[in-house]
């Protein structure tokens, strides 16, 4: 007869239940990523119309809230939430200074904002985007990337 602890181990299951599939990304988090970039970049053009400066550190307060948003919206942790936290932030970024840009030229031209910011050619607000942001603004926008990076994975 043979003792109970000789007789033979179930092998050990792997990490993932069996029959589980892995989380798909909820689209939830996507179109609260696109509402949350787009009243991120409102407030930073607000900000930057109120004090007369570019307000780079804002790219920070987008990288947190893309990453706050995609944790609230259970996306799945790992590199597609990474990207997405990055991606969101690019674009509140983008959208910011293509909103700076047109209203500073909507009081300048006696036109519109809405009206200024449609008739914005991506040449133009690239130019005065360039001139405007100095090696400082650069650096902070670069680093709400790097927060968004780290918060988001």
């Amino acid at each position: 007869m043979s003792h109970p602890d000789s007789q033979a181990q179930p092998p050990a299951s792997s990490p993932r239940k069996q029959g589980s599939t892995p989380k798909a990304f909820p689209w939830f988090a996507l179109v609260m990523l696109v509402l949350g970039s787009t009243g991120v970049a409102a407030a930073w053009v607000a900000v930057s119309m109120i004090t007369g400066s570019q307000c780079a550190w804002m790219a920070v307060i987008a990288g947190l809230d893309a990453a706050w948003l995609l944790r609230l919206a259970g996306a799945p942790r790992g590199g597609l939430r990474l990207a997405m936290g990055v991606l969101a932030t690019v674009a509140a970024i983008v959208l910011a200074n293509w909103g700076i840009v047109s209203a500073h030229l909507a009081g300048m031209m006696g036109m519109g904002f809405v009206e200024t910011a449609m008739r914005l050619g991506p040449s133009l607000a690239w130019t005065l985007s360039a001139l405007a942001n100095s090696t400082t603004d650069l650096a902070l926008l670069f680093l709400g990337l790097l927060v968004a990076a780290f918060a988001s994975r």
